[in-house]
């Protein structure tokens, strides 16, 4: 007989807290690690996750109390180190949320010490949102759902770490065809009144810049 393995589902839950990329953590209460800060995480339930996706949804509902407008797979860890009760193998998720979703934040960038190797699955996380975002709206998911342009155009800025071409970025959106003009509603300021947008619905919000077509894409309790 084959010793069992461990498979669990944790998700890097991304916002922008005070202009900054946070990650959701929460402290384990159990060991191995127990007190350590980890990601929201736990067992593959059989009996009631059709799939990984699922578990990762269960899971978020469960400890976080949300159900994410974007989650996605990012990739599978697995080995025989990162969990001292054994041969373990993690699907870790990525999911944003706009920054109004109550959790405990932390700083990308101002991590230390975490469970297992959630430190490595959350740097994988940042790599794939900052690359998915220098060709398509994925940042928007950090917004609430109505938003102006140029709060869209900061939250790509503040993602990517870089400014942006106003005339370059507007007209870069405009050809992804992914927002909606709210309807008579406009955000009154200092400057001439700037319209309100939302994404549209039933898209995957996936096109690139240059392409017309949208693309499909594809517990740790532990």
């Amino acid at each position: 007989m084959y010793p069992p393995i461990i498979v669990t589902v944790d998700v890097v839950l991304m916002t922008l807290c005070l202009d900054v990329l946070c990650v959701a953590l929460i402290r384990r209460p159990n060991a191995p690690f127990a007190g350590e800060l980890a990601l929201p995480g736990g067992y593959v339930h059989a009996q009631e996750d059709g799939n990984a996706e699922d578990a990762a949804y269960r899971i978020l509902r469960e400890k976080m109390g949300i159900r994410p407008p974007y989650l996605e797979q990012l990739a599978t860890f697995a080995g025989d180190q990162r969990d001292p009760r054994g041969w373990s193998a993690s699907i870790a998720y990525f999911a944003l949320v706009s920054p109004t979703t109550e959790a405990t934040w932390q700083p990308v960038n101002e991590l230390k010490t975490l469970a297992f190797d959630h430190a490595a699955i959350i740097q994988a996380a940042v790599d794939r949102l900052r690359s998915k975002s220098a060709y398509s709206v994925l940042p928007a998911y950090l917004l609430p759902e109505t938003f102006t342009l140029a709060e869209l155009q900061k939250i790509y800025e503040q993602v990517l770490g870089s400014p942006l071409d106003k005339s370059s970025f507007r007209r870069k959106i405009k050809e992804l065809d992914l927002l909606d003009q709210v309807a008579g509603s406009f955000q009154i300021g200092n400057q001439r009144p700037a319209q309100i947008y939302r994404l549209k619905k039933m898209m995957t919000f996936d096109r690139t810049l240059s392409q017309s077509a949208p693309r499909k894409t594809g517990r740790s309790g532990q």
